[in-house]
């Protein structure tokens, strides 16, 4: 594994998930009650014993940079490993990056300097689980010069991903971005591939397609859009890799690419059989973990509180309080009667007496008076905070109420 060279693109404005990217980047977006998104990617490199990762970072990276340091400080440099914060540095040009590609492309001195076999890029705003030793061995049995990780899906989810057109061998004749008519997979008419931009590269041929690609003024320097589509066209080998059927750990995979996906992912964790287990202690994942106490609950009215079908962190005092179907993070105060319903709650919110909160994410630092309700009438709701797609309020970090 110390052939393979391992980037994670974290530098995204996730503008589709403001206001939770208003001062951070969508990586270093804090999830599922104690983790960062950034933290499933390199988890899973970690458990693939990946040990050379460069991050690539660019917008608002100042909460994800600390995060790193403070949580992910565990290779030795001793022993020629690394978890390395790379700002976007303008080395080759004026310009930041101009896309997925060109993310790489400005880095190229990283690749000519640890001269790696192979070159794999992720993505730092996906949850999932996958070990990527499967994906490598795959791709050097199969001989090709590039391999993108696929996702099957109903053909009517295209207009939502980059599909990538595979023959019968599952090769990659072609790429088609958010297609209205896609091409289907030859085995299964009502299904696509859709990309979930994971790349594994020859590294000799990373350099030359990135190379061609930075001189065509008229590319967006993108790997779905530009950097498979020119190989293709070259004949060269890019085959695709199935990541529900060969995946050992799992087949669950999501986009953190909008308000409304944010809020599923969460609650995907929840109940009896989550859609995606955080508890598999065979695939740890990791974080920086805050020093809190244990939860605190206890009586302070007649009724005593009641917690279903909920993750609740470390650091919280709940006070009779009600949650339902929720994830509620570290550090947060929940008053008497008050109520939490289908939402999520971040890091050091404060949550008044009797107070009602349904269908909502309430980012960090809010403090919520007693008796107030977020969730129950969209007007007002809208015209204080923020709604998703599907209705759910969205309540900026440190928004005074």
């Amino acid at each position: 594994m110390r052939e393979i060279l391992t980037f994670i693109l974290a530098g995204g404005k996730g503008e589709r998930l403001d206001p939770l990217t208003r001062d951070r980047a969508k990586p270093a977006v804090p999830f599922g009650g104690i983790y960062r998104i950034v933290d499933f990617p390199l988890s899973n490199c970690v458990n693939s014993g990946l040990r050379r990762i460069f991050l690539l970072t660019q917008y608002k990276s100042f909460s994800l940079q600390r995060h790193i340091l403070e949580g992910w400080n565990i290779y030795s440099n001793q022993l020629g490993e690394f978890i390395d914060v790379v700002p976007a540095q303008q080395r080759i040009s004026s310009d930041w990056y101009l896309g997925t590609a060109d993310a790489i492309y400005q880095n190229l001195n990283m690749i000519n300097d640890y001269d790696p076999r192979l070159v794999l890029i992720l993505a730092g705003d996906h949850v999932y689980k996958m070990d990527y030793r499967r994906l490598i061995d795959h791709h050097l049995e199969k001989g090709v010069d590039m391999t993108v990780v696929c996702m099957a899906m109903p053909k009517e989810d295209s207009l939502q991903f980059g599909v990538v057109e595979v023959n019968e061998k599952n090769l990659v004749v072609g790429f088609q971005e958010k297609p209205a008519h896609p091409k289907v997979i030859p085995t299964d008419p009502g299904a696509i591939f859709g990309s979930m931009g994971i790349y594994l590269f020859d590294a000799d041929v990373l350099r030359k397609e990135l190379k061609i690609d930075a001189d065509k003024k008229d590319s967006g320097h993108d790997f779905g859009k530009n950097i498979i589509p020119q190989m293709v066209a070259k004949k060269l080998k890019v085959g695709a890799y199935d990541f529900a059927k060969e995946n050992p750990v799992g087949n669950y995979w999501r986009d953190i690419g909008t308000r409304d996906s944010y809020y599923q992912a969460n609650m995907d964790l929840l109940g009896r059989s989550p859609k995606f287990n955080i508890y598999d202690k065979g695939w740890p994942l990791r974080t920086h973990h805050h020093h809190y106490p244990p939860l605190r609950a206890y009586t302070t009215g007649k009724e005593p509180g009641r917690i279903v079908d909920s993750l609740v962190a470390g650091g919280c005092v709940l006070e009779s309080a009600e949650i339902e179907h929720s994830v509620v993070s570290q550090n947060v105060c929940i008053g008497d009667s008050a109520s939490i319903n289908h939402s999520v709650i971040m890091d050091g919110v404060n949550i008044g007496k009797g107070a009602k909160i349904r269908n909502a994410i309430i980012d960090k630092d809010v403090d919520i008076p007693a008796n107030a309700k977020i969730g129950f009438d969209a007007e007002k709701d809208r015209s204080r905070f923020v709604l998703t797609t599907s209705g759910i309020v969205i309540v900026a970090k440190k928004t005074p109420l």
